[in-house]
């Protein structure tokens, strides 16, 4: 190392070649790098999708789902198997371990389900897909004085069109519903006219087709024949004839039949700001330029905003290149702003000449890292553009490591290209040793299992590949910069020169007078200090397992929008849905007239208001007004209107959701037994326990209520008639679900047609009573004279969960207690419930399972990379206790982190670690650093504590500097309040708090284990030399009593 030193700064040239090549790779790599708000997660799931028309829900769990999760019951690498059964379809969905090969691992799952020979013959085939994970990142709404049918075709129009801008793949429609021909055959027309359901439904089929009939070829030419007769309107399908009479007459479609042609019968009501309204959604996919799609979406409206129908709106909604460019500008203004006050710092401190080439040496790491991004899959997002900010401190700790141990050389030896070297190479081993340390501190984190890794290696990677590349520019490139450095004199100083040089001699001064007076006093006094800096520890560690400081997975970062969600029960009526839509919208406007009142008219809480009811769901999504015009936050506008919403008593779930990052519910669990009545019974006495706890609201859970069905059973004497339950089925079906004859192409859609009874007698119990069963022989007969009906209980939807039928019970949370609910659930009501609900299991999903998974991962991973920092440092200093004080200071930077979260009243999650493992980089390196130069003066002859303290001493100003630059490059971000800051700052003020308590570990209690490790010494060999003495006068005793026994 110290050859290649010495090579590089003899050869400046080089260097400059290679600062400049780093240069140009690295603006070449960013040009390269996808940008996208948030990473891109891929899941290792897939979903196995099967239809089964008509088909009971437990039918379709039996002869369907459970046979897929047997098939696939013996594979390897499965996470979990979640399964879903309801009437007519069957869902199950497998996530696999993130380490296998997805691609070998789909086609398995294909095979098995394929090999399946036990399926129901009248199944569709099974379809296997991967999850894809799409979130919108642009959203437009069109809407206006439109019907329906105009509306969502202009919508599938400019859906079209956005597809093919530039950068822009995956477009979605949301709010529509899909367009249906319906022929409304009534029982009435059909005994007029003596036909059947079947007959309807075949003469369609076999008329309306469009179809090739082959060739004619003659002398004259080629000609086509084809036939043309599909119908596409109301007037050509009532003009298909079903059938000819005997005198000559024509029964068409229109004799016994109305032809709607509209929508599906699942009615729904889309408005914004209470006109009709479609959302048109830009998808995130795997390769993206958000800024780009942002720039050909905005253009695009404003060109096509001038050719819409009259009456139409395009209105952008939300526009996530908006947030990135404002998060963006937010950390680079940060970066910026605090790379001058280090520049402003250094240079007071420093030299200018060092100071200038710090910050080169910052831009040229920073510039390598970009080499690579792009190798190692990491896009230009939110995570990976906050670690080179991260990063800043520990990449500036090398930089002023080396250039301020050049400058003391060339103070030293005279300046020159000789005190360059030895500047650099004096302080290369605890440079090298620091940079592998700190990558070894953020490797752990490319490791993790599960989707997690997929966030945190954007940071990872940009931290590792920094780090490699700082390690080269101050070894290599920083040495011949500044080697031409030559010691000032007085003389040639000008009034700025004097005023700095006053600063820096300052800093020495204090050092050599009142820390050199310190440090004595703790090493003097090392119990004493010793045993205050493990009652900081202690206390620290105390703070946060007892609750003092908030700890949460994922962080909590508030979003502009809040999203209301009530979903019913299958089978409530539409206008419930439409009562419930009234009830939010009550809600919305009195939210709006309390802030008005509140600041006098002034205040705007509300930009957009959405709302969609079906008749299964009602959703609302508002759009918040700008932070600074509002005086609420979302949180406490989400709870607000959650509270003015009142209750929805016969909801099946109502949730709230205005957080960016979490839209799972804050408390989950997940219960399981094979009995569905057990089940339901232990899922309600949760449940009521859970209300119980004045912190939890909007407490549901996802099992279907029991519902009444109505049961036909054949009477005996039907067989007589030639009827089976087959027969009586298929034509009940007929009438009530619908036939399905064909599908029409329009605008790039299918059009389902369906024949099936009126909506009115699909809606009546009563039209049961008319029904008329065919028989083969052609005769009408009722219904009930060959069937009974009779209520029972019945099952919409069978949820299971790696075999055992499943339920998931879930709530909002009003303040971050999980932990202590779940605590008081597991000492005062789980054993009991268990007693009452014998083979009943349960466990903990969502963020629980998942914080769990991770805590005992990293634990576990971290273990591992301790142990390979200690090992290396044991092996470059030849020491088992040396490495023991340099790491000694990371679980200082650990507690700091906590004084700092609990200080400012912060919540601890995933990302406040990213903080802490910087933190330890940076102590880690201050501790080589002292402990490197304490052995050197060692070698020269110092006696062990007064080397410890002369090191602190000496290596007083780069440790200041590195703890300085690191606190003041990261101030601005810490002061920044906006949205796009709140999801940064807790790893700042984990970062900023670690390396602050840190800095006295290394200053104060570092020296004070060094001595008592001396001490340690001492004793060891006081107690050999006392041991060896008692042992020789053992030996010389027993001598002479052996010449002489007797005496």
């Amino acid at each position: 190392m110290n050859r290649l030193i010495e090579w590089w700064a003899r050869n400046p040239v080089a260097a400059n070649l290679l600062m400049v090549g780093i240069f140009v790779a690295g603006v070449m790599g960013f040009s390269m790098l996808d940008r996208e708000m948030d990473p891109q997660v891929r899941f290792p799931g897939l979903e196995v999708e099967v239809f089964w028309p008509g088909a009971a829900p437990q039918e379709v769990e039996e002869q369907i789902v459970a046979r897929i999760e047997e098939s696939v019951s013996d594979m390897d690498a499965i996470e979990w198997v979640r399964s879903n059964s309801s009437e007519g379809y069957g869902g199950v969905y497998i996530l696999a371990e993130q380490q296998v090969d997805f691609t070998q691992f789909m086609n398995d799952v294909k095979i098995r389900v394929d090999s399946i020979s036990s399926f129901p013959r009248d199944i569709e085939p099974p379809q296997v897909r991967q999850w894809v994970n799409r979130q919108e990142f642009i959203r437009v709404a069109v809407h206006g004085d439109l019907n329906e049918r105009e509306l969502k075709r202009l919508a599938e129009e400019l859906r079209r069109e956005v597809a093919v801008l530039p950068a822009i793949t995956v477009v979605q429609l949301f709010g529509t519903r899909r367009e249906e021909v319906s022929v409304q055959v009534s029982e009435n027309a059909l005994r007029r006219y003596n036909l059947s359901f079947n007959e309807v439904a075949t003469a369609i089929r076999n008329t309306s087709i469009n179809q090739s009939s082959g060739s004619v070829r003659t002398e004259v030419g080629t000609y086509q024949l084809k036939v043309r007769s599909q119908a596409d309107t109301e007037a050509e399908f009532s003009n298909i004839i079903i059938r000819q009479t005997d005198d000559g007459g024509t029964i068409r479609v229109g004799d016994v039949a109305t032809v709607v042609d509209g929508f599906e019968d699942n009615p729904i009501l889309a408005t914004l700001n209470g006109k009709p309204a479609v959302l048109i959604q830009v998808m995130t996919t795997e390769t993206m330029d958000i800024v780009k799609a942002s720039e050909s979406v905005n253009k695009w409206i404003e060109e096509r905003q001038e050719t819409l129908p009259a009456g139409a709106e395009l209105t952008l909604w939300t526009d996530n290149a908006e947030d990135f460019k404002s998060r963006m500008q937010t950390i680079g203004n940060s970066a910026a702003l605090g790379l001058f006050l280090v520049m402003i710092f250094l240079v007071l401190t420093l030299r200018p000449l060092v100071a200038f080439w710090v910050a080169v040496g910052i831009a040229t790491a920073y510039a390598g890292a970009f080499v690579f991004l792009p190798s190692v899959e990491v896009s230009l997002n939110m995570l990976s553009t906050f670690a080179f900010l991260l990063v800043l401190g520990i990449v500036v700790d090398d930089a002023i490591v080396v250039g301020e141990g050049i400058h003391s050389e060339a103070h030293r030896i005279g300046g020159g290209v000789e005190a360059s070297i030895a500047g650099a190479q004096l302080v290369a081993k605890p440079v090298v040793f620091g940079v592998l340390t700190t990558i070894m501190a953020f490797l752990p984190w490319l490791f993790l299992s599960g989707s997690t890794s997929e966030f945190t290696r954007h940071i990872t990677w940009v931290v590792i590949l920094a780090l490699a590349f700082s390690l080269i520019e101050s070894l290599w490139i920083l040495p011949a910069h500044l080697s031409n450095m030559k010691p000032r004199h007085d003389k040639s100083l000008g009034r700025f020169g004097h005023f700095q040089k006053g600063i820096s001699d300052s800093i020495i001064h204090f050092a050599h007078r009142y820390y050199r007076r310190i440090a004595q006093a703790a090493v003097n006094r090392r119990y004493l200090t010793f045993s205050i800096f493990i009652t900081a520890l202690i206390i620290g560690f105390g703070l946060f397992n007892t609750g003092w400081v908030k700890k949460s997975f994922m962080p909590e970062i508030e979003s502009d929008e809040v999203i209301v969600n009530v979903v019913l029960p299958e089978g409530a009526p539409y206008s419930r849905a439409l009562e419930i839509l009234a009830q939010l919208q009550e809600a919305e406007q009195a939210l709006v007239d309390e802030v008005s009142e509140r600041t006098e008219g002034e205040g705007q809480l509300i930009e957009n208001w959405y709302t969609r009811s079906r008749r299964d769901s009602v959703l609302a999504i508002v759009k918040l007004a700008p932070p600074e015009v509002r005086d609420m936050s979302a949180k406490d506008a989400a709870i607000r209107l959650r509270e003015l919403m009142g209750d929805v008593p016969d909801a099946k779930e109502v949730s709230v959701n205005y957080t960016l990052q979490n839209n799972d519910p804050d408390f989950e669990m997940s219960v399981r037994h094979p009995d569905l009545d057990v089940l339901r019974a232990a899922v309600d006495d949760l449940e009521n326990q859970l209300y119980t706890y004045s912190a939890l609201y909007d407490i549901r859970n996802n099992l279907e209520s029991a519902s009444d069905e109505i049961q036909i059973n054949l009477k005996p004497g039907a067989h007589k008639l030639g009827l089976t339950m087959s027969d009586v089925t298929r034509q009940v079906r007929q009438a009530y679900y619908g036939e399905e004859v064909q599908r029409l192409p329009r605008s790039g859609q299918d059009v389902r047609v369906m024949v099936h009874y009126p909506i009115e007698s699909r809606r009546s119990i009563e039209s049961l009573k008319h029904f008329r069963v065919r028989t083969a022989d052609g005769r009408e007969v009722p219904l009930l004279s060959v069937a009974e009906l009779e209520y029972a209980p019945g099952i919409k939807r069978i949820q299971r969960w790696n075999g055992s039928r499943a339920a998931r019970v879930s709530a909002d949370l009003k303040e971050s207690v999980r932990d202590d609910i779940m605590q008081d659930l597991n000492e005062n009501f789980i054993p009991d419930w268990e007693k009452r609900y014998p083979g009943i299991d349960h466990g903990s999903i969502g963020q629980a399972e998942g914080e769990a998974r991770f805590i005992k991962e990293v634990m576990g991973l971290y273990l591992i990379a301790f142990f390979v920092m200690y090992a290396m440092l044991a092996i470059a200093f030849h020491s088992y206790w040396q490495p023991i004080l340099i790491l000694i200071a990371m679980p200082y930077a650990y507690v700091g982190a906590i004084y700092g979260h609990a200080a400012l009243n912060m919540t601890m999650a995933i990302f406040s670690y990213f903080g802490i493992a910087a933190a330890a980089g940076v102590v880690v390196n201050d501790n080589l650093v002292l402990i490197d130069y304490t052995n050197r003066l060692r070698e020269k002859g110092l006696k062990p504590l007064e080397a410890i303290v002369e090191a602190g001493v000496v290596r007083f100003r780069p440790i200041m500097l590195t703890t300085a630059t690191t606190i003041i490059g990261l101030t601005p971000m810490m002061m920044e309040r906006s949205i796009q800051a709140k999801f940064l700052i807790p790893i700042v003020v984990s970062l900023v708090f670690g390396v602050f308590t840190a800095f006295f570990v290394t200053l104060l209690m570092v020296p004070a284990l060094y001595a008592i490790g001396v001490d340690l010494a001492d004793f060891r060999t006081r107690s050999k030399a006392r041991i060896k003495k008692l042992f020789r006068r053992g030996g010389s005793g027993h001598g002479p009593d052996a010449a002489n026994p007797t005496g």
